[in-house]
């Protein structure tokens, strides 16, 4: 039986086939798989969002500083949209992907999944001893779920997944490095650079400075100076935003993607994106990175600079093919869909028994 699930974006980030983030990324993939699914998917985002079932859009602040007039005001208006929403509509699951989902008032007779897309520490520790019976926490790693509080240690974990390209597309290799992402200073980018001018590679950043005043500054004053500085032959570029082909054309003439970030990654979708294209991986050992690059099989695992260019140097010895093989066993995007719909299910299901029991 066809199943209506709303699923509700973070309120400061936009939803569709060209956004940014990895939640908005999951949300989209979702939201689409749902309508060529026969289900009805009903999604509520901010303004500039768009999706392949019908939109509920959240008029947005657009500026860096908010006072707290403002921000009582865009979650007043949040919840009285969710709440109309709730009201001409048959509903049988919500699909929370918003670090911001405990702000709201959610019913407790419709299921309520809440996908945790950032570190749990990220969170108001105070949130989880008051979440109702009918959410279920699900997380995206095993990793991220290694962190959570002894409590919520029964989190469902769902994987990321990723377009995996044909097997029968050949990979052809460039000789420079791209480095992908929001960029920042836990991101870390300025250290690919750096790897890069060391292992003599140049490399591609692509990605997006938003307009908060410590990542223009990260921008300014660690990026800016390593994309002007020559060594030899060598020059790094910035590309800017790059819609999903021109990331995955990028990925697939790389040498590899350099992942310095410091973050503790609870996923990684662009190192998933670039196995799939079989370009070998080289990153810190942050969050989930372990879980997700093979050390000497699907590229290295660092945690300097200096190891970051040895790596780069070695970077033939890693196969297109291992990379392409684990991306389509572990990390597609089908896998992710199929596991996010049985689970749909068996929540609806189970909130049935409960109503009929």
């Amino acid at each position: 039986m066809p199943l209506t699930i709303l699923s509700v974006g973070y309120s400061f980030a936009p939803v569709g086939p060209n956004c940014v983030g990895g939640a908005e990324q999951v949300l989209t993939v979702l939201d689409q798989a749902l309508v060529k699914s026969g289900n009805t998917s009903l999604v509520l985002a901010c303004e500039g969002s768009i999706a392949a079932g019908k939109l509920f859009i959240l008029p947005s602040i657009r500026h860096e500083f908010r006072d707290d007039a403002e921000d009582g005001w865009l979650k007043g208006n949040f919840q009285a949209l969710l709440g109309n929403v709730l009201s001409t509509n048959h509903i049988d699951l919500i699909h929370m992907h918003g670090l911001d989902f405990y702000r709201y008032k959610l019913p407790t007779n419709i299921p309520v999944l809440v996908t945790l897309h950032l570190p749990f520490s990220w969170y108001p520790s105070e949130i989880w001893k008051q979440l109702p019976s009918n959410v279920q926490l699900q997380c995206v790693s095993e990793t991220q779920r290694r962190s959570c509080l002894s409590e919520l240690c029964e989190a469902v974990v769902i994987g990321n997944g990723v377009e995996v390209s044909p097997e029968e597309k050949k990979k052809t290799t460039s000789n420079f490095a791209v480095t992908l992402g929001r960029i920042c200073p836990e991101k870390n980018q300025h250290a690919a650079l750096e790897a890069g001018s060391q292992a003599d590679t140049p490399v591609i950043l692509g990605g997006q400075v938003f307009p908060w005043t410590e990542h223009k500054r990260y921008f300014c004053e660690k990026i800016k100076p390593l994309l002007a500085k020559e060594r030899g032959p060598i020059k790094h570029k910035f590309a800017g935003v790059l819609a999903p082909q021109e990331r995955h054309t990028l990925l697939g003439q790389a040498k590899c993607l350099l992942h310095p970030t410091l973050a503790p990654e609870t996923s990684s979708l662009v190192a998933m994106e670039a196995l799939a294209e079989g370009t070998p991986v080289i990153a810190y050992r942050s969050g989930a990175l372990p879980e997700i690059v093979e050390d000497g099989v699907s590229g290295f695992l660092v945690e300097s600079v200096e190891e970051m260019a040895d790596a780069i140097r070695r970077i033939h010895a890693i196969r297109p093919e291992a990379c392409k093989e684990i991306a389509a066993r572990r990390f597609s995007r089908e896998r992710m869909v199929h596991q996010y719909f049985d689970l749909y299910e068996d929540m609806v299901r189970y909130r049935k028994e409960k109503l009929y029991a």
